[in-house]
């Protein structure tokens, strides 16, 4: 593996990093003013719109996806360092260029295993940035870490399917530009446990669809990932050319499109946790404490000398996992998967608590940007399956090794 970035991610980093400088960071506290007076905490803000044409304009576009003919063209490695710059914003940059989670997966989803139809219909605006999805998977009734206890039904009748049950954490959802649910059920209870579940697209205006409430995030709306619903699916009937890659193949399709999701996630944790160390480090050498600097006290810098190696441990751990994914595949990579999906939200959660307790008072109020960071750090332990699935699951593959 080549540890040198090629000559065209250096010219995209650049071209972000002044993006990020110029433009993105600036409309930080603009946004935060326009959503409060807007009174929505998932309303989309004016400036986040002007943010996404801006880097239209800079040709800064779709480049999470592979496949040149919509998006940039850029294998996983190529993109790594792209994503990790957007992290260092995460509530702008992600979706600015829209590379945004849920619609980046539900994006490769939808090249991946929908039909003609379904990509003319749903695929082309989203690549657009026209309109948002969500993703419908987790339920409230049951531990949705085993996905094979999800109890929403989609039973077919006729030239329909039926939809009903019940969702939460439902990414997306709550931005009023989202269109379409991907919704995962299970259309035969007698089957093999991994060929009970199917996906179906469900327009949001579909008869039927409740969405009851957003979810908060430690407080937060999480706007930046269309924010969470609960929603209710009551007699929600859709065409049968609505169900995604066949009966049956619903676990298998989430599975593949976890996989590209998670090693996102901990691209920008990177990101994340790199702007918190240089806030810290700011304020280590401008506070005074105690009649010397912050920077002076052994504590915070064994703080700040910490967060580098950890830092630089993922995000080591990461480029590899993205090297792995380019040349053997999702599949030849799962292990790396599942160690970053495990160490990087830790690592990132670490960093940006210290941070937090560099500032003090300040770290934990809306003054800075650590206190969101943080939740949504913390939240990544959880999101596309909690730690403790990833790691039983990689100690299987281990003691199978040995076996």
């Amino acid at each position: 593996m080549d540890f040198g970035f090629d000559a065209r991610t250096e010219k995209l980093r650049a071209r972000l990093s002044t993006f990020l400088d110029e433009c993105v960071y600036p409309a930080e506290a603009v946004h935060a003013e326009q959503v409060a007076a807007a009174g929505d905490p998932w309303s989309r803000s004016p400036v986040l719109q002007e943010l996404k044409v801006e880097a239209r304009r800079r040709d800064l576009w779709n480049l999470f996806l592979p496949d040149p003919r919509s998006g940039a063209g850029l294998t996983n490695l190529q993109y790594a360092p792209l994503a990790e710059l957007t992290g260092r914003s995460p509530h702008l940059a992600p979706e600015a260029v829209n590379c945004a989670a849920p619609d980046t997966g539900n994006i490769e989803l939808l090249a991946e295993f929908g039909s003609q139809a379904q990509r003319e219909r749903w695929l082309k605006p989203l690549l657009d940035g026209e309109i948002r999805s969500a993703f419908c998977m987790t339920e409230p009734e049951v531990a949705s870490s085993d996905a094979t206890n999800i109890a929403t039904r989609i039973t077919r009748d006729g030239g329909e399917y039926v939809v009903n049950g019940r969702k939460w954490w439902s990414s997306g959802a709550m931005d009023p530009r989202c269109e379409i649910f991907i919704v995962m059920g299970k259309t035969d209870p007698a089957a093999d446990r991994h060929r009970q579940q199917s996906m179906v697209l469900v327009g949001r205006d579909t008869p039927g669809v409740t969405v009851r409430r957003g979810m908060t995030v430690f407080g937060y709306s999480d706007a930046s990932h269309g924010g969470h619903a609960e929603i209710d699916f009551t007699d929600v009937r859709v065409p049968a050319e609505n169900l995604v890659g066949g009966e049956g193949a619903g676990f298998a399709i989430a599975q593949a499109r976890l996989g590209p999701g998670r090693i996102h996630h901990c691209m920008r944790l990177i990101g994340m946790a790199e702007r918190a160390l240089e806030l810290l480090c700011r304020r280590a050498n401008e506070r005074i404490a105690f009649g010397r600097p912050l920077a002076e006290q052994g504590v915070v810098r064994e703080w700040i000398a910490e967060s580098r190696v950890r830092i630089e441990q993922a995000r080591l751990l990461v480029l590899k996992t993205a090297w792995l994914m380019d040349t053997l595949g999702n599949k030849g990579a799962h292990t790396e998967i599942q160690a970053i999906k495990i160490a990087t939200p830790a690592m990132a959660e670490w960093v940006i608590d210290k941070a937090i307790q560099g500032y003090g008072g300040a770290g934990v109020s809306q003054d800075t940007p650590l206190a969101a960071l943080w939740a949504q750090a913390r939240t990544l332990r959880l999101a596309d399956g909690p730690d403790e699935v990833h790691r039983s699951s990689l100690a299987k593959h281990e003691l199978r090794r040995w076996a």
